[in-house]
């Protein structure tokens, strides 16, 4: 195992003292040993010698794996199931046997505990472990969907039957590596100015999302709009994970992006560019939350960076441990990433934390800085033993603003999300440091974040981001965890690449938010229209002085004041995937839906979707799996939406029916079926959570919806959509009625048809 950092290991184990030398706790070897691919099936045999002390009667080993693994459980009843795991002495001691995801200290808190509870073990004595025990017909042990460079089967012993247990000083490792290609994808920048220059940057990924090392591909690339310097052909090879070419460049104003094909003829495309001829503002995209293994993460806070560089493709990130797992150490490690990977024009590595009080508190918020050296303020100390800073500690979100406040930090920059643990803005919040809040992330869909903050008049702007713990910012999956949902990517409308620039479009709220994916990077244009001049604000001016400027146009993030008369909003959408539909709120009032077809479009394709979750806090997740069946019809074909958990599926049965496994956590999945006959027979949907019957000649344009009483919303729908669509471009207008005495935060939502969402920030205009 290649030696690691102290604060890389995280806050050890649940040692409370180290009262046997390390290396009298016996040792551990792993068979077989090195690389295995992500996701894959695997059989491990590991052998703990017992040391000096033996294990006493009572004594235990913990067998620990990272919080973030999504690996199958050790089971011990199903001998031909996923994860079949066997455990014995070699000298009978009789063992007790048990999984507690939570059995141990974060991050190691995914815990297999073996107990001695007949006899002891003396020095030398083996105890054997085979996860994924093959030899009575399970398929062995499913590794965790993500790479890792020194994936850790972390043992810790308790020999003296004290419950104080270490961990063993050199730990069993393999290294986890991405699959063959199973999908292409390929970026570039969605605005720029004519004549700038820019690349194109592609990879392969597994089917688990991991860019691929596997690749030996040329493709053909044909540009459709106003693009030069595109080579003829691209080649991904063997050991490379990504590829960027340079120099590509607008000619003239106007929309583009590039068809790439591979030589099997399959053909795929970038998301759209468009070119501008004078603009103040251009697109760059970030992923400014996650974490790595230093913290409840996995692999280390250096290839976080890179990987967003260099694989996800993002213009900006920022890495948001726990504060209260972040030492001293890895404080000032950060400090020394983010200053060696910022890199004005090319790439912005922010400073920060994430704030991590419990909910109780304030929860969640993110926290930014403009340079390095800046205090740490944690929410508390409970895993960091080093207590010489505690009196900076704030143990609540409102003494968290208090003290940005009263050291006049008025350049820090703050989000409120909902991960773990949710924020609670109504009991906390600070809108001269806390600008936005976080929609979508890899935990889900938020919108009632976004509602509670509206409800509260907080003038805010919608950002969404990964929360990922996987290693993978930018471009984060689910996997076959608890997280339901791909991460999200922020689109920052800025006239420059750096982090004092970056830091004000935030304090503008200059942005809109993806829930990300191959389609994420859609192209969202929504302006306001003023009937007669207002004074627009980027500055709010409810939180003291601000100067505005008069004017007749409004960008998302404005504050309007706006005397006399009334606006038209108008929206633009560009995206990879065909628009379903955009919807236009007024704060939580939905006002308009705006749809690039009509009743005369539609056919035989239905639209089936679920979405939402049980509650705001940690499990939250809403089982979907069900069944459809028609009536009187038959089923020609079926597609399913959004399901990014590569172990969940859509099946067919029979000519009439379809089967699935889906999870929500705030988030949709669903599928659309292409029926036989339009409007014959019957539909019937059965979930665990909610049934629709509905006869198909009743189903159109509109929603037919059905909702579960809770604490949030969970709805199916259906509804009819026309037969081939490929709309990728769509504009429209509205013209709001503005109320009078509150604010009107104007804003849309974009639904593409592979279950791509976008939310623009909010305009706030008010009287």
């Amino acid at each position: 195992m290649a030696e690691k950092a102290a604060w890389s290991m995280g806050v050890d184990s649940g040692a409370l003292r180290e009262p046997i030398a390390p290396e009298l706790l016996g040792t551990a070897a792993l068979e077989p040993c090195g690389s295995f691919e992500a996701g894959s099936f695997q059989s491990f045999t590991l052998t703990y010698a017992a040391g000096r002390y033996g294990i006493d009667d009572t004594g235990s080993l913990r067998l620990c794996f990272r919080f973030a693994s999504d690996q199958s459980n050790p089971q011990f009843d199903d001998p031909e199931a996923t994860g079949f795991t066997t455990v014995e002495a070699s000298n009978g001691a009789v063992l007790e046997t048990r999984f507690d995801p939570k059995g141990n200290i974060r991050p190691w808190d995914r815990t297999l505990w073996i107990k001695v509870v007949r006899g002891y073990l003396r020095e030398g004595d083996r105890i054997t472990i085979r996860l994924g025990d093959r030899s009575r017909g399970s398929p062995g042990m499913r590794l965790q969907t993500f790479c890792e460079e020194s994936f850790e089967f972390r043992l810790l012993v308790d020999p003296i039957a004290t419950f104080n247990f270490q961990p063993l000083p050199d730990q069993p490792t393999i290294e986890i590596v991405p699959g063959p290609p199973a999908r292409y994808v390929a970026a570039i920048p969605t605005l720029r100015r004519v004549d700038e220059t820019f690349a194109l940057k592609l990879k392969g990924e597994d089917r688990w999302g991991n860019p691929s090392d596997r690749c030996d591909e040329a493709f053909v690339v044909e540009t459709a709009g106003p693009i030069s310097g595109v080579p003829e052909r691209v080649w991904l090879v063997p050991g490379a994970r990504a590829v960027e070419v340079a120099g590509l460049q607008g000619t003239a104003a106007g929309d583009a992006h590039l068809v790439l094909t591979d030589s099997e003829g399959h053909a795929f495309r970038t998301n759209p560019i468009r070119f501008a001829e004078a603009t103040d503002l251009v697109h760059f995209w970030g992923d400014l939350h996650g974490q790595s293994e230093e913290t409840i993460g996995n692999n280390s806070a250096d290839a976080y960076f890179r990987f967003a560089r260099d694989l996800a493709f993002v213009d900006a990130c920022a890495h948001q441990g726990n504060d209260f797992q972040i030492t001293a150490g890895f404080w000032a490690e950060l400090n020394r990433l983010t200053a060696a990977f910022d890199e004005p024009g090319r790439f912005v590595a922010l400073p920060g934390y994430e704030w991590s009080g419990n909910t109780a508190l304030g929860g969640d918020r993110n926290v930014y800085f403009p340079n390095e050296g800046r205090t740490l303020r944690r929410s508390s100390h409970a895993l960091v033993d080093d207590r010489s800073d505690i009196e900076t500690d704030c143990t609540t979100a409102a003494d968290l603003f208090a003290a940005f406040a009263s050291a006049e930090e008025w350049d820090v920059v703050g989000f409120a999300h909902c991960g773990g643990r949710y924020a609670d803005i109504l009991q906390a919040h600070d809108g001269r440091f806390e600008k936005s809040v976080e929609v979508h992330s890899s935990w889900g869909t938020f919108e009632w974040l976004v509602h509670d903050a509206l409800d509260a008049g907080y003038r805010v702007g919608i950002v969404a981001n990964s929360d990922g713990h996987k290693g993978r910012p930018g471009a984060s999956y689910p996997g076959a965890g608890l997280f339901g949902a791909i991460g999200g990517l922020t689109c920052y409308l800025m006239p420059k690449l750096d982090r004092a620039t970056l830091l004000e479009c935030l304090r503008r709220r200059r942005h809109y938010a993806t829930s990300g994916g191959p389609s994420g990077r859609l192209l969202l244009d929504v302006r306001a229209r003023l009937e007669s001049p207002g004074t627009i604000y980027g500055d709010d001016p409810a939180l003291g002085p601000a100067s505005g400027t008069s004017g007749n146009e409004a960008l998302m993030g404005d504050i309007v004041h706006l005397p006399e008369g009334g606006l038209e909003l108008t929206f633009e959408v560009s995206a990879a995937a065909s628009i379903e539909r955009v919807e236009i709120f007024n704060g939580r009032e939905l006002i308009a839906t705006r749809q690039p077809y009509g009743p005369a479009d539609l056919g035989r394709r239905l639209r089936v979707l679920w979405e939402g979750a049980t509650y705001r806090g940690r499990f939250r997740q809403v089982i979907w799996d069900g069944h459809a069946r028609v009536e009187n019809n038959r089923i020609v074909d079926a597609t399913p939406i959004a399901f990014f958990n590569g172990d969940k599926t859509l099946d067919r049965v029979g000519d009439d029916g379809l089967a699935w496994r889906s999870t929500t956590t705030g988030n949709l999945a669903g599928f659309d079926v292409l029926l036989e006959d339009s409007y014959r027979g019957r539909l019937t949907v059965e979930t665990p959570l909610l049934k629709l019957d509905v006869g198909l000649a009743e189903i159109g344009l509109d929603d037919h919806v059905v909702d579960a009483d809770g604490e949030l919303p969970r709805t199916l729908r259906v509804f009819r959509v026309p037969e081939a669509t490929a709309t990728l471009r769509f504009a429209g207008t509205v013209r709001p009625e503005l109320i009078a005495d509150a604010d009107n935060p104007l804003f849309v939502r974009v639904s593409l048809e592979d279950g791509t969402r976008a939310w623009s920030s909010p305009i706030y205009v008010f009287r």
